[in-house]
């Protein structure tokens, strides 16, 4: 029999800022065009949802007037706020799925809203995804931009195949791993009609593949990127068996992940991004 399925309010802040550094510190500078699209400056206010450490925040720090990065994390707030914390930037422990309940962020003062590899976790559930949508509308200034980049759909499926399949292996029904599943990558269809439907103007949206190179180093790499990421399905097991369903995950996605020529590891990303306009 399977332990009970958790559910997303259950694993609680999986999020280790060290461990995000070593296994993911490509998330805050593979998005080279995001950063450009959003051309910050002057004395811009710009909201940055679902900010993690801040690492990607500090792209466009000193370029913008100020900026307010929120994140449901503590652990990767008090990162954010250790290393690039200041007068022209601040950052709160804010649970992003519920933006629409924070009115004092959500107040129409805002030039610009932005976000980076952060919605596919905070659209997670059907019940707040219109809301959030509404949520930054309802941030921005009018005519102000909304700005983002998250995994869209077929985002790593290799290794949430793999996930899925661990969970069966120990017991799950299916539906019950999907349950437990914590990520969601929608289509750019759904997407820019989700955006029409909360108000916005779609200037542009576009899906890339954009094959990700793991890291190499101690803690990193693919069993550093499954415990980190995949927390959420690795923590529904027993304490006692998660070492090992990381090295079984491990095991199935090693030969469909390395390179034969030179051994290194990459997933394949998906990622969705765009620009809306507060109409």
């Amino acid at each position: 029999m399977a332990p009970a399925a958790t559910t997303p309010s259950d694993v609680g802040d999986f999020w280790e800022p060290q461990a995000y550094s070593t296994s993911a510190p490509f998330v805050a500078t593979s998005s080279p065009t995001l950063v450009q699209l959003l051309q910050a400056h002057g004395s811009e206010r710009i909201l940055d949802v679902g900010c993690g450490d801040g690492e990607f925040t500090a792209n466009f720090i000193d370029s913008a007037g100020f900026v307010l990065g929120i994140d449901a994390s503590a652990k990767m707030i008090k990162a954010a706020k250790s290393r690039f914390g200041s007068e022209k930037a601040e950052f709160r422990v804010v649970d992003c799925r519920y933006l629409d309940k924070e009115p004092p962020i959500v107040d129409g003062s805002w030039d610009k809203v932005i976000t980076n590899s952060a919605l596919h976790w905070i659209l997670r559930d059907e019940e707040t995804r219109m809301p959030t949508f509404k949520a930054i509308h309802a941030a921005l200034k009018q005519n102000g931009r909304f700005y983002f980049e998250f995994g869209g759909h077929g985002h790593v499926s290799e290794a949430f195949t793999a996930l899925l399949s661990m969970l069966v292996q120990h017991g799950y029904s299916m539906e019950e791993a999907k349950a437990i599943n914590r990520w969601f990558f929608p289509s750019k269809e759904w997407t820019q009609h989700m955006l029409e439907k909360a108000g916005f103007a779609v200037e542009m949206i576009e899906v890339e593949y954009r094959p990700t190179k793991l890291t190499d180093v101690d803690e990193g790499g693919l069993a550093g990127w499954i415990q980190l990421l995949g927390a959420p399905m690795i923590n529904a097991i027993p304490a006692a068996q998660r070492s090992q369903a990381v090295k079984q995950v491990c095991e199935i996605l090693d030969p469909v992940v390395t390179k034969p020529e030179d051994g290194s590891k990459w997933l394949g990303y998906v990622r969705l991004r765009g620009v809306a306009r507060k109409s």
